[in-house]
């Protein structure tokens, strides 16, 4: 048995038995990372003297006769746009390469208090503003399945450390997609909560009215396990919902007998690969065999959502990122007078991607433009929630593709923005209305790994995680994970 290959909640099971211990588990990931790392590039910071002495205050404490949380003893990943204190988070950017947060963020509060181990700090593209994990200042991630392919983005470092057997489960971020791109490319499930049920409070801010924290686990019992323990009301966050956080894991139960299921005909766009159009609709097929009510529906504001929010996203990016001047923290670099030293530092600092979005917001928000482009991709915002709005009156789910092809090379989209910006063309509404969607492998094409996406009203997370892992256990996914 491969330790480093175990699901959180089988692993809990054999340390709470004390069949294996924290440290051994914390080991036996290292060790992968150690021998994939070199090839698959996942991680930015590896921290394994702290990991082993986290593991073995765990140990300790269970010696103890301690009660522990099921993720105690847990190696967790962390996406390096989430502050820890005393160590880099850099956002995979040289404006933050030695920046060193004074505090926590509040997921990773939690995830401490839950006592899970943690290994360091994940790649992703600069400021999370990527869909390939390509446009890290650092190196791109490889997909495990192929390291020639991309792992997704922006939290493709969180997917392949989990995917690749280097952590047990990971924190993402998603603005747009990212987390759910990656879990469909890395052949695992991921969660984006609804916007608000996880708080925001120590993630270095993207599009601040987008961005959201969720799991990148191997299956649906470990994201409900991970949801439990990071969701619920934060003083520190003023979006924070403060409402109750159940025990996710009791939604578990495999059928979906009575839930109506819709499947909105506009996420099926043009160009998509057939054979990937075909897997979701076979996924769609096995709901409807297990008892779900399927039926065909439309959201016809989808088709604007994609433009709407390469308007929204930018600007706010724009915003958020106008903070980074050389005065306060990060990077400096010196010029003549302080307008000289803030240009030389944001043309030091910034990657191409970032200065792109950065124009771009900037541009959709100046003067002239305001109402043409911001406040008109607002209103499309609206008309998009409407549409989901109506579509939760009829029915509990609605089951999409994740996204038009499987993983694709390395390098081969990095130079056509368009082609990049398409990939998230099937995951951009659910940000835009603040929704939470679930990732849930469902079959390969060539060779590679395809997510069924499950789409839900806000705080449906137990519907999303009910109908997930009725699929999941309908399927044998588990046996053809960790192909090398």
């Amino acid at each position: 048995m491969n330790l480093a290959e175990l699901t959180a909640h089988e692993a809990s099971e054999l340390l709470a038995r004390r069949e294996i211990s924290a440290l051994e588990l914390t080991n036996a990931v290292l060790d992968q990372i150690d021998r994939r790392e070199s090839t698959i590039r996942a991680y930015i910071t590896v921290l394994p003297e702290q990991a082993r002495e986290q593991a073995r205050e765990i140990d300790r404490r269970r010696a103890a006769g301690e009660s522990l949380h099921p993720l105690a003893g847990i190696p967790t990943a962390l996406k390096d746009n989430l502050s820890t204190q005393g160590i880099c988070t850099t956002c995979a950017s040289r404006m933050l390469e030695n920046y060193i947060p004074q505090y926590n963020a509040t997921v990773v509060e939690r995830l401490r208090a839950a006592g899970t181990v943690i290994l360091g700090k994940t790649n992703l593209d600069e400021f999370a503003m990527g869909s390939s994990t390509e446009f890290s200042a650092f190196y791109p991630t490889a997909n495990p399945w192929d390291p020639s392919l991309v792992p997704g983005g922006s939290s493709g470092g969180s997917a392949a450390a989990v995917a690749a057997g280097e952590a047990i489960v990971a924190l993402g971020s998603d603005t747009g997609g990212s987390i759910r791109l990656p879990a469909s490319f890395c052949g695992l499930v991921g969660l984006k909560p609804t916007y608000g049920r996880v708080s925001r409070y120590g993630l270095v801010a993207f599009g601040s009215s987008l961005d959201q924290i969720g799991p990148l686990t191997r299956d649906v019992t470990d994201a409900a396990l991970v949801l439990s323990a990071i969701a619920g009301h934060d003083l520190n966050d003023s979006t924070s919902l403060a409402w109750p956080v159940p025990d996710y894991r009791r939604a578990l139960i495999p059928d979906v007998k009575g839930l109506r299921i819709g499947v909105p005909q506009e996420y099926f766009v043009e160009g998509m690969d057939p054979d990937v159009a075909r897997a979701i609709r076979q996924g769609v097929d096995q709901l409807a065999a297990l008892g779900a009510a399927v039926e065909e529906t439309s959201l016809p504001n989808t088709k604007y959502a994609l433009a709407a929010y390469y308007i929204v996203a930018p600007a706010e990016a724009s915003a958020n990122l106008a903070r980074y001047d050389g005065v306060k923290y990060g990077l400096r670099v010196d010029g003549h007078d302080v307008m000289d030293m803030m240009d030389k530092t944001r043309e030091a600092g910034f990657g191409p991607e970032v200065k792109r979005r950065i124009m771009i917001g900037t541009y959709t928000l100046s003067a002239g433009y305001y109402d043409a482009y911001y406040l008109r991709a607002q209103k499309v915002r609206t008309l998009i929630k409407q549409d989901f709005d109506q579509a939760f009156k009829n029915f509990d789910v609605l089951a999409v593709p994740t996204a038009p092809t499987v993983a694709f090379p390395l390098g081969s989209r990095i130079e056509d923005p368009v082609a990049m910006y398409l990939t998230d063309v099937c995951t951009v509404t659910v940000n835009a209305a603040g929704l939470p969607g679930l990732v849930v492998p469902c079959a390969l094409i060539r060779g590679l790994p395809v997510g069924l996406q499950l789409l839900g009203a806000p705080g449906s997370e137990e519907i999303l995680l009910r109908t997930g892992f009725a699929f999941e256990q309908s399927q044998d996914w588990r046996t053809r994970r960790f192909g090398e």
